[in-house]
């Protein structure tokens, strides 16, 4: 796995969330929101090799790699869009959507079928790197 992002420009300017998994274990997120004048949040950990392959285990299982979002909807500024940037060997994929709120959104879609298996693994791979993060830092620490 390498990147992935979701955001949008909106009221309270560019509203992101982005992580990144490099073959070396360097996990690199960031979430910026200016709602109530929040502020970026960046965090970086190193991660073992068994936590590299498990990510490329859900990314080849998913089989989105052989997928294409030249069907998917388009992501814009306003409405937001969502990026998953895999490299696996030497094959470097690119898949770009608009971003989605719910199944609803897949169900109605030009391909349903490969933007639901985007819609997963995104959700895998999150859940992935949230537990990684909240392991590896505390962002509200107790007392």
């Amino acid at each position: 796995m390498r990147r992935y992002y979701v955001g949008h420009k909106g009221k309270f300017g560019h509203e992101f969330l982005e992580f990144e998994l490099r073959p070396d274990g360097k996990l690199r997120y960031a979430n910026n929101s200016n709602y109530k004048h929040d502020t970026l949040i960046k965090k970086e950990v190193f991660v073992s090799r068994a936590v590299v392959e498990e990510a490329k285990r859900i990314v080849l299982a998913s089989e989105i790699h052989k997928e294409s979002d030249a069907r998917w909807p388009k992501g814009c500024d306003s409405d937001g869009s969502q990026e998953l940037e895999l490299v696996l060997g030497e094959e470097h994929i690119s898949l770009a959507t608009a971003k989605i709120g719910s199944l609803l959104d897949v169900q109605s879609s030009k391909d349903p079928e490969g933007l639901r298996v985007f819609y997963y693994v995104v959700q895998d791979l999150k859940a992935l790197v949230f537990s990684l993060i909240n392991l590896h830092v505390k962002l509200r620490p107790i007392g």
